[in-house]
């Protein structure tokens, strides 16, 4: 069983590249480029290891899409992704699992992707 990773992020460019460098490292990646209202049906039809996130300048929208995951899955880890300077101080307030600054460093990205999908063929949702 691959490790299932869904991906939200705004920006095209970082989308691809992200999704690739995922699935270089043998992740199956279900890209979701905005929240498109029915998120938890899209997580109970994938039944994900790992959600990652892109957390906006704003942060709310993203905060909004956590709080929803965690109601109903509140094993499932849910990753925060921004550019923001503050997110190392902001993550855990608004309940996600872990974050990741951008620009990504890769092998902090990985360290990060494997330290919440244990080993391969670990359970899902």
């Amino acid at each position: 069983m691959c490790e299932k990773i869904v991906l939200q992020e705004t920006d095209a460019a970082v989308m691809e590249t992200l999704s690739l460098v995922l699935e270089l490292e043998g992740f199956v990646v279900f890209p979701l480029a905005a929240d498109t209202g029915d998120l938890i049906d899209y997580i109970d039809q994938i039944r994900p290891h790992i959600i990652m996130l892109d957390y906006k300048l704003d942060g709310h929208i993203c905060i909004d899409m956590c709080h929803r995951i965690k109601e109903k899955y509140p094993h499932l880890p849910v990753i925060a992704m921004s550019c923001n300077c503050n997110i190392h101080e902001e993550y855990n307030k608004a309940g996600f699992d872990a974050y990741i600054k951008k620009p990504f460093d890769l092998d902090r990205l990985y360290y990060i992707v494997r330290k919440y999908i244990a080993k391969p063929g670990s359970a899902s949702v």
